[in-house]
């Protein structure tokens, strides 16, 4: 990504990734006029500025009405349909798709792709405008490949061809690693494009059922929820919908169930096969309204038995995909105010999340457990990124980190835990992190044992990765520690 984003303390930071707050993106201030203003004077202050566009505004309230870009005036002054002297309202483009300041990149990026914008209106919780973000902000690293998939994705309108575009998702991975993409990046392109590829199937499934009038959400958990999806994935999602009562719930959820299994469907023949599970959207456990959905998060909460803790790993990393999203926003923040200093709760959770160890032995290498079908190898999901994962969920849980990925959980807690989790410890533990995601998705792509992609022998890597495997290992084990003492000890 081209933009930066930056620190608390003012200062320029890391690059761009897709889970950070467009908050904190370092934007030029936008150009703001009066709808009064001549095309002409507005012009000539996007010129000076050498800018590509400015926001029409309502000086009193600060409230956007519209936004005129270069390339709009230029076309209607073409078209001999612009008066430079008249008033700049005439121009603009109205009826603004605008977004909040505290959505993230990933979810500004959706919006502009699918919507073929170039330039994106950024409000503030007042309606206020805060600022403007363009296509060169957000995803100006795109090559042409990208590009022409993207498009690919979105013109597509019938399930068979997204399922080919699906498998030309994974190619394009496949060719991006091999072309030496970092895995932070890589993974949440991934992510980004089976978001796209899962939009429009909702998009196209939803076209052929009636559905209840009401706001509804599709929401997504686990490795997509947290943005870390890699080349093998399957289904964990969803839907949260809103009800006045119980009776109207149970009336809207029979009326949403065949719909969500229609997704459901739709969405194993685009290569992202069924959970076995059925943590899926179309089983009416996990088609609920949002008091209902509050309602087995308090559950699971209050008595933090086996199963719920089971769930807990999955369903606690959720994020909007589709629909009214902040149903699922006020979801977020009620489960933080729920799990926040709530001891018994984050006691069990650590239990939990220390009862896998790093498969680091005695004598510094490795403990494998692969058994006559895999000999020799570690599960590098099970053993290695699960770690970091599951300790940092409960971290994030306790002190109210509103971010599902890992990493930004871990930089999140910087400003609440201070000297018992410093910044550099958090910097090392993402590079942890990514290593091993790394080695996970070269693994998937030409990995010794197919029908187990995260599974790998140490014996195969080469010398150098068997050192970052191992240092990514004392990682987990640190942030592990970090665990015991905070909830164990």
């Amino acid at each position: 990504m081209q933009a930066t984003v930056t620190d608390s303390d003012g200062a320029e930071a890391v690059p761009v990734h897709l889970n950070i707050s467009l908050r904190k993106l370092a934007l030029v201030p936008p150009i703001m006029v009066a709808p009064e203003m001549s095309v002409r004077d507005v012009l000539r202050r996007i010129d000076s500025d050498d800018a590509e566009a400015a926001v029409v505004v309502d000086l009193a309230s600060g409230v956007p009405l519209g936004i005129v870009t270069l390339r709009d005036a230029l076309r209607a002054i073409v078209a001999d349909e612009c008066d430079l002297a008249g008033p700049v309202a005439g121009l603009m483009t109205g009826g603004l798709v605008s977004l909040s300041a505290d959505a993230t990149v990933h979810q500004a990026t959706l919006l502009m792709f699918r919507r073929g914008m170039r330039h994106l209106v950024l409000t503030d919780n007042d309606g206020r405008l805060f600022n403007v973000v363009s296509q060169a902000d957000l995803y100006g690293m795109q090559s042409a490949d990208s590009a022409s998939l993207i498009n690919a994705i979105l013109s597509t309108r019938n399930i068979a061809e997204l399922a080919t575009q699906s498998a030309a998702v994974r190619r394009f991975a496949t060719r991006r690693l091999a072309a030496g993409d970092g895995p932070e990046l890589l993974c949440e392109w991934i992510s980004a494009l089976n978001d796209l590829i899962a939009m429009q199937v909702i998009d196209l499934v939803e076209g052929e059922f009636e559905l209840p009038y009401v706001p509804w959400c599709w929401m997504v958990f686990g490795s997509e929820g947290r943005l870390e999806q890699t080349l093998v994935t399957d289904q964990d999602n969803g839907i949260v919908f809103a009800a006045d009562s119980a009776a109207q719930a149970a009336e809207l959820r029979l009326r949403f169930l065949p719909f969500a299994k229609a997704v459901n469907v739709a969405l194993d023949a685009c290569g992202f096969p069924l959970c076995s599970g059925d943590i899926m959207a179309g089983n009416p456990a996990w088609c609920l309204s949002l008091d209902e959905w509050k309602q087995c998060f308090d559950d699971w909460i209050a008595v933090p038995e086996p199963k719920a803790l089971l769930n807990a790993t999955i369903f606690f990393d959720f994020r909007p995909l589709y629909g009214n999203e902040e149903l699922v926003a006020d979801l977020q923040e009620w489960l933080l105010r729920r799990t926040g200093g709530n001891t018994a709760f984050l006691r069990a959770m650590a239990s939990v999340a220390l009862e896998q160890e790093p498969p680091l032995g005695w004598w510094r290498d490795f403990r494998l457990d692969g058994g006559k079908e895999h000999p020799h190898t570690l599960d590098l999901k099970a053993h290695g990124i699960r770690l970091f994962v599951d300790a940092a969920r409960v971290l994030a849980l306790d002190h109210r980190v509103l971010s599902t990925n890992t990493v930004e959980r871990l930089r999140g807690l910087r400003n609440t835990m201070g000297s018992r989790l410093p910044a550099g410890e958090v910097e090392a533990m993402a590079a942890a992190f990514y290593q091993m995601q790394r080695l996970r998705l070269r693994n998937q792509v030409g990995g010794e044992f197919p029908d187990a992609a995260n599974r790998i022998n140490p014996d195969r890597l080469h010398k150098l990765d068997r050192q970052i495997l191992k240092e990514a290992l004392r990682q987990a084990r640190t942030l592990q520690q970090r665990l015991q003492l905070d909830y164990l000890t």
